[in-house]
């Protein structure tokens, strides 16, 4: 069974006296340890698409599946259980709190969830390894570089062992460099802890890290890539910028 599944999802916005269909008839499916990457221009639907998946917002029709549970069929309560069980969010801007330090920033959906943390001690121990800042845990986040705070905010977003992790153009606030270190970190969450990522982004580079890549034009699907296992970097990267020459072409 699929993590998530979409189904005919669609997402109507009132604009003064005009409606603006920002999602028509989406349907794919995610399956576990998978990463996908969802790509498009400006007001294609990304960001839109994203905020359904993870329930932070409703479709005015259509259905998501996630970990086998309706949203659709869920109370606002048992809504809001479900996303707090099941997905990690990663943001562009890291949204740490600036009194508490990177071990504490992590723990911190397990504290807001009323559990033990000190029954997370492996689970953080993992976390700040795979991250890479063993070294930084008692830091606060003025004290660690942009690229450090979305490591915390990764292991923050993995700490509760989220169904799902949904990350938001994870790279739009960092230079190339550290953009590149946080998409290898994704990946690895993928193949070390079969992790299920669901990424957008407006990258090319940070998309061929991805399983598959969705594109988007008008809250529409318009292709799917899907890499080979065995495909390097390098063509991945460029089969993704062939497609979007060949979309924005037409």
């Amino acid at each position: 069974m699929p993590v998530l599944e979409a189904k005919d999802l669609r997402k109507e916005y009132k604009l003064g006296g005009h409606r603006v269909n920002a999602l028509e008839g989406i349907n794919f499916q995610v399956e576990k340890g998978e990463f996908v990457a969802i790509m498009g221009p400006s007001g294609s639907g990304k960001s839109t698409l994203l905020h359904l998946l993870g329930g932070l917002d409703s479709p005015s029709s259509g259905g998501i599946t996630l970990a086998g549970q309706n949203l659709a069929r869920l109370s606002e309560h048992k809504a809001t259980l479900v996303r707090r069980h099941n997905v990690g969010f990663v943001f562009q801007f890291f949204n740490l709190l600036p009194t508490l330090s990177a071990e504490e920033n992590i723990l911190l959906p397990v504290i807001i969830d009323g559990k033990d943390p000190r029954k997370y001690k492996e689970r953080l121990a993992r976390l700040l390894e795979l991250v890479g800042l063993q070294d930084r845990r008692h830091h606060k986040p003025d004290q660690l570089s942009g690229g450090e705070q979305q490591r915390v905010a990764i292991a923050r977003a993995l700490v509760t062992e989220p169904a799902i992790l949904l990350a938001d153009e994870p790279t739009g606030n960092l230079d190339t460099k550290t953009g590149t270190a946080i998409m290898e970190l994704l990946r690895r969450s993928c193949d070390e802890l079969q992790q299920t990522v669901i990424a957008v982004t407006h990258d090319a580079r940070a998309a061929a890290y991805a399983d598959r890549v969705i594109f988007l034009r008008d809250g529409s699907i318009v292709h799917e890539r899907t890499a080979d296992s065995e495909e390097a970097f390098g063509p991945r990267l460029r089969g993704i910028l062939e497609t979007m020459e060949q979309l924005e072409a037409v």
